[in-house]
């Protein structure tokens, strides 16, 4: 080895540098001793002080130096009791580094850090250590279940399911809050959407805070709502924004196919390829169109005036919800485009229109507090990010963990 020239500061308590050297891999080595005194007793839980030699040496991961991979190179001391019978010793303990731990707890926070939205193979790979002792990291320091203990009051949670595996329904259901500060906590991964798993999850949670849920964020599953009715009997259920986006863009998309189906057939095959894209033109609010965009939806609009039609009824719907309307407001809003729908003669948006009439005052909830829905699909898109990272990821605590780790991540790691 050779020794290296840099004053290395750890800011680790009660830690003194004694050399540091650099191997011949690059790797920095950091030979330190302790500066405290005395331990507690593994047997009577005294606190002892009469040095009983050393354990081995060993390497310890700690923080890159410049980028350079660091060791902490330390003998623990050991202590023995007088006061017990046998003498036992027992080894320091250390409050930087968790017992048999292989790495500091500093450094532990530097993979957390790195494994918010990544994933535990990318992080092993840039730090060089094994896929296990990462993922040990994370079993280790996040908790795979809620700590009821750090919330004074919850106010909105939201229910949302989700797809472990694409084209499956193997559901779980995401179960989260937003906080009166507007940070988003999971509280639960549930291992299926049925109501009485919902009921056994929403009964378990502690009287003081289940008084404070105001608001629960959920899409027109009755198994959700039915079981909010039944725990949360005070609380006012907001169907997702998202979700009812979904429900009338569906009644366009039906009518897209009916209309490019016909198209196909009375077009010459290369006037119906300028039609392609399409799809994703209609999915779209007319100032976030680009120019190609723009074109396709002007020739599709020239060979099909009912999805002209029907597009501008979907947009006007969408403006009603991004108004900042009143809940009677938007009843007259609303009620006034089904008047307008009903003189189109477009029968694209019955489904939705029913759909409207069976869950009208869930609906219509979204414009008591309008931002109630916004972290819910906010979270959506996280999942759906950590779904295409974590393909496979099937251990319900597993995926408790990641999406802590991806909410509260830079929170609690990053200073």
């Amino acid at each position: 080895m050779k020794r290296a020239q840099v004053t290395v500061p750890l800011d680790i308590p009660d830690v003194r540098v004694l050399s540091t050297e650099i191997n011949k891999v690059g790797e920095l080595i950091i030979t330190i001793e302790s500066t405290k005194e005395g331990t507690i007793c593994r047997q009577c839980g005294r606190e002892i002080s009469k040095r009983h030699g050393y354990e081995a040496w060993t390497l310890i991961r700690h923080l890159p130096v410049f980028g350079r991979p660091s060791y902490l190179r330390y003998r623990p001391r050991r202590y023995q009791c007088l006061e017990c019978e046998d003498h036992p010793t027992t080894t320091e303990r250390l409050d930087w580094r968790e017992s048999n731990s292989p790495q500091s707890m500093a450094y532990d926070d530097h993979l957390l850090l790195q494994l918010v939205n990544s994933t535990v193979e990318d992080v092993s790979i840039k730090e060089g250590i094994a896929y296990d002792c990462v993922l040990g990291v994370l079993e280790r320091r996040i908790s795979a279940s809620v700590d009821w203990g750090q919330y004074v009051t919850l106010g909105v949670i939201g229910l949302d399911e989700i797809a472990l595996k694409k084209g499956h329904r193997n559901f779980v259901v995401i179960v989260t809050a937003r906080l009166v500060d507007g940070r988003v906590v999971i509280l639960a991964v549930l291992p299926d959407r049925q109501k009485d798993t919902v009921v056994e999850f929403l009964r378990s949670i502690p009287e003081r805070l289940k008084h404070s849920i105001h608001t629960v964020c959920c899409d027109m599953y009755e198994g959700f709502t039915e079981a909010v009715r039944e725990e949360l009997s005070h609380a006012r259920i907001v169907i997702d924004r998202f979700h009812v986006a979904r429900a009338y863009r569906d009644g366009l998309d039906d009518l897209r196919k009916q209309e490019l189906g016909r198209l196909k057939k009375e077009l010459p095959d290369g006037e119906y390829k300028r039609l392609k894209g399409s799809m994703w033109a209609l999915r779209k609010k007319p100032a976030d169109l680009d120019s190609e965009e723009k074109r396709t939806l002007r020739l599709l609009f020239r060979y099909s005036p009912k999805l002209k039609q029907a597009y501008t009824l979907q947009q006007q719907l969408t403006a009603i919800f991004d108004q900042h309307s009143s809940p009677t407001s938007a009843k007259t809003k609303i009620r006034a485009w089904i008047k307008r729908v009903a003189r189109s003669e477009l029968r694209c948006f019955d489904k939705f229109i029913n759909t409207l009439g069976r869950w009208w005052v869930e609906i219509i909830n979204y414009f008591v507090n309008r931002d109630n829905s916004g972290f819910v699909e906010g979270l959506n898109n996280k999942l759906k990010v950590l779904k295409r990272r974590c393909y496979g990821l099937f251990n319900l605590e597993h995926l408790f963990q990641r999406i802590f780790l991806d909410l509260e991540g830079y929170r609690l790691f990053a200073g």
